[in-house]
């Protein structure tokens, strides 16, 4: 089995009209995983302030607060909306995530799945920015560390962008270790292989245009080796499904199958360090279809654990 984290208010995150971070994604995700067979189903709470300002300053979160509105939606960047509902959206996608390292910690699952929206990798610590407002891997990470005395936390990210904002946060933490693979050059034009941090980053920048097969030949010279070096004790993972071929906003070439080798690859690397414990958390993914075959494949990966 595999624990899975939804809520109703996800969809609810308000985008303009031709958005590409739309509501639609959950159900095309949510419909998706109704065919997957051994999933604990949860419906998380929202993250409590004391929670997110690990990752984010008391400052930020009051600002966005006040950002709130009443009616309509507002821009926080060009990217990035913020309707009525967004902010809890984005406080329970955080909630969530922590809900999951709680579980798996607990040993109540190996595994968990959180299938929210807005995404997160892309908000900095005082900045949101790529339809990102909280950063709810970061929120993770820290709550592990600070919750379970989780001492090495590994973050791998394989969305088509860079997690700009997940290295902001955890830029000088040696003990949390980030691996991005991820187009360049590419939106949000951070991510180069000498951003290193306190030796804790990996970043691996791909071209557009990829075939798959030398993406998961890199994949296993690169990140496989330094994963298995910084040996985790908790393997978190920004799943973007926008690496997909079929991806508007990428040029990747991965597919369902691909997705399934990097979460047993994943999987290995739990498995030899961290107890099997894996969180994945939804990042990207805006072919709808692509999407929801994607996260299925993925999340049934992590169920045969």
């Amino acid at each position: 089995m595999t624990i899975l984290y939804t809520h109703p208010i996800f969809a609810q995150h308000e985008t303009p009209q031709g958005h590409p971070e739309q509501s639609a994604r959950m159900k095309a995700v949510e419909t998706a995983l109704e065919d997957v067979a051994g999933l604990d189903r949860r419906t998380p709470e929202m993250a409590g302030y004391d929670l997110i300002v690990r990752a984010h300053p008391g400052a930020y979160l009051e600002r966005m607060e006040a950002l709130i509105p009443d009616e309509g939606i507002i821009g926080l960047d060009p990217d990035t909306a913020m309707g009525p509902h967004s902010w809890d959206a984005a406080r329970h996608a955080s909630g969530a995530a922590c809900a999951a390292v709680d579980a798996v910690i607990a040993g109540e699952d190996k595994t968990a799945f959180v299938a929210a929206r807005p995404p997160g990798h892309h908000a900095e610590k005082t900045r949101a920015m790529g339809f990102c407002m909280v950063n709810h891997i970061a929120v993770a990470a820290l709550h592990a560390r600070a919750a379970h005395g989780v001492e090495r936390v590994a973050i791998v990210d394989f969305d088509v962008h860079h997690g700009n904002g997940t290295q902001d946060i955890f830029y000088d933490e040696p003990n949390v270790f980030y691996a991005s693979t991820h187009q360049s050059p590419h939106y949000p034009g951070t991510g180069a292989a000498n951003e290193r941090g306190a030796g804790n980053i990996l970043n691996v920048p791909l071209p557009g245009g990829l075939p798959a097969m030398d993406y998961r030949t890199i994949f296993s010279a690169a990140v496989m080796p330094a994963l298995n070096a910084f040996r985790p004790e908790l393997v978190l993972v920004s799943a973007g499904f926008d690496a997909h071929a079929a991806d508007p906003l990428g040029d990747f070439n991965l597919t369902e199958p691909d997705f399934v080798w990097i979460t047993e690859q994943l999987l290995t690397v739990a498995h030899d360090h961290a107890g099997g414990r894996v969180v994945s958390l939804l990042e990207g993914g805006y072919d709808l279809p692509a999407l929801g075959r994607s996260a299925a494949a993925h999340v049934t990966a992590l169920a045969r654990a």
